[in-house]
C-alpha cells in the first residue's frame, strides 16, 4: 500500500469554490487550512468557478477576508468565458443586454461591448449569469430580446447553488426559465465546458493539475472534458451515491470527504474480477436468473470507503452509460 498522498502526483490544484471553499459567506471547516497548505507542497491553485456574480477581485478579496491565499489572477471566473465567448461570435461595439450581476456587465464593457438595459434598445446579444436580485420582469426582458432575435449566452447552467442555509436555485433554473419562453438552449460558457479548465491550467503553467469540485455535473464532467483529473469532494451538492450513479462521463476519478484528505494516502481500491475492496468495505454485482442485478456493498452507507469500493464495482459492470444509472443496492452490513 502506497503512503505517497494524493496531491504528490499534481503539480496544482483548480479548485470549485461553492460547495468546496465555501457555502454562502463562510468557509467550509478545514477549507481554508487545506487550501493555505499546498503551497509548502509545491502546488499551484487557482479558483474555477461558475458563479458570475461577482468580479474575480471581489471573489479574490473574499477568499482573503476568510485566510485563503488568492491573488486577483487566481480566480478564473464563468463570467470572463462567457464574456470571451460573446467576444467571439459578436463584433466589438455591439448591443449586449446583461442579464445578470454588474460584475458580469463589466466583463463584457471590458471587452469593448455596448450594455443596454431594455429589449427596446434591440440588443444584439443577451449574457445571463447568476444574480440573486434577478427577478420575473428581468427574465422577461432577456426573453423578449432573444425572441426578437438576439444571440443568448449563459456564463453557466449549474441547477443549485451552496448557500449559508443549505442548497437553493443556481442560475440554471433561471436559465431552464427563460428557455422555456424561448423555445431553445442557449450557447454556454462556463463549466462543464473544457476552456475554463484549460484557461485556469495555462495561468499556473501547470502540466498536471487536479480539478477538486463539488458537482459532477459541472467541475467533474468539466475536468474530465478537459482531459485532467478530477476529485468529487463530499462537501456540498453530490455524494458518494450520486456519484455512483453517474454516467461515464460524470465519473470522479477520486472521491473525497474534505479537502484535508488531499494530505492523505488516497485509499487503495482492489478488485479480483468479481468484488471490489476498500478499507474494510466491499463490493459486489450479483447477477440473478432473471438477468436483474444487485449491487452488494458490506459496509456502513456513512463510510467513503463503502462507495469508493461500490463505485468501483458497478463502474467495471456498467462501463459505458450517457445517462446516469440507479442500481438496485443491498447493504449487508460490516464486516466481521
Amino acid at each position: 500500500m502506497t503512503t505517497d498522498i494524493l496531491l504528490d502526483t499534481f503539480d496544482a490544484v483548480l479548485a470549485d469554490l461553492d460547495g468546496v471553499v465555501y457555502a454562502g459567506p463562510h468557509a467550509i471547516p478545514g477549507a481554508i487550512d487545506a487550501l493555505a497548505g499546498l503551497a509548502g507542497q509545491g502546488v499551484k491553485l487557482a479558483y474555477v468557478t461558475n458563479n458570475a456574480s461577482r468580479t474575480p477581485a471581489q471573489v479574490a478579496q473574499h477568499l482573503r477576508d476568510l485566510g485563503a491565499p488568492a491573488d486577483d489572477d487566481q480566480v478564473v471566473s464563468s463570467a470572463q468565458a462567457g464574456a470571451a465567448l460573446l467576444a467571439q461570435k459578436v463584433p466589438a461595439g455591439s448591443k449586449v443586454m446583461v442579464t445578470g450581476s454588474k460584475a458580469l456587465a463589466q466583463e463584457v464593457e471590458a471587452l469593448g461591448m455596448v450594455v443596454v438595459d431594455s429589449a427596446t434598445d434591440a440588443p444584439d446579444a443577451v449574457i445571463q449569469g447568476f444574480d440573486p436580485g434577478l427577478g420575473w420582469s428581468d427574465l422577461a426582458e432577456a426573453t423578449y430580446a432573444i425572441n426578437a432575435g438576439a444571440l443568448w449566452i449563459a456564463t453557466n447552467t449549474d441547477w443549485t447553488i451552496p448557500r449559508e442555509r443549505g442548497i437553493a436555485p443556481g442560475n440554471g433554473t433561471l436559465v431552464a426559465a427563460v428557455r422555456r419562453a424561448v423555445g431553445h438552449d442557449p450557447l454556454v460558457a462556463g463549466k462543464p465546458q473544457a476552456p475554463l479548465f484549460h484557461t485556469a491550467a495555462n495561468r499556473l503553467g501547470s502540466s498536471s493539475p487536479l480539478v477538486v469540485g463539488d458537482r459532477l455535473d459541472t467541475d467533474i464532467l468539466g475536468g474530465n472534458n478537459a482531459g485532467m483529473a478530477t476529485a468529487l469532494v463530499l462537501t456540498g451538492v453530490d455524494s458518494g451515491e450520486t456519484a455512483l450513479q453517474a454516467c461515464t462521463s460524470q465519473r470522479p476519478a477520486f472521491i473525497i470527504d474534505t479537502l484535508g484528505e488531499l494530505y492523505q494516502p488516497y485509499p487503495v481500491v482492489e478488485f479480483d474480477g468479481v468484488t471490489a475492496s476498500c478499507g474494510a468495505a466491499a463490493a459486489t454485482v450479483a447477477t440473478d436468473h432473471a438477468g436483474e442485478s444487485t449491487l452488494q456493498i458490506t459496509g456502513d452507507p456513512a463510510d467513503t470507503d463503502a462507495w469508493r469500493a461500490a463505485c468501483a464495482a458497478w463502474w467495471h459492470a456498467v462501463p459505458e452509460t450517457e445517462q446516469p444509472t440507479n442500481p438496485a443496492i443491498a447493504w449487508l452490513g460490516e464486516q466481521p
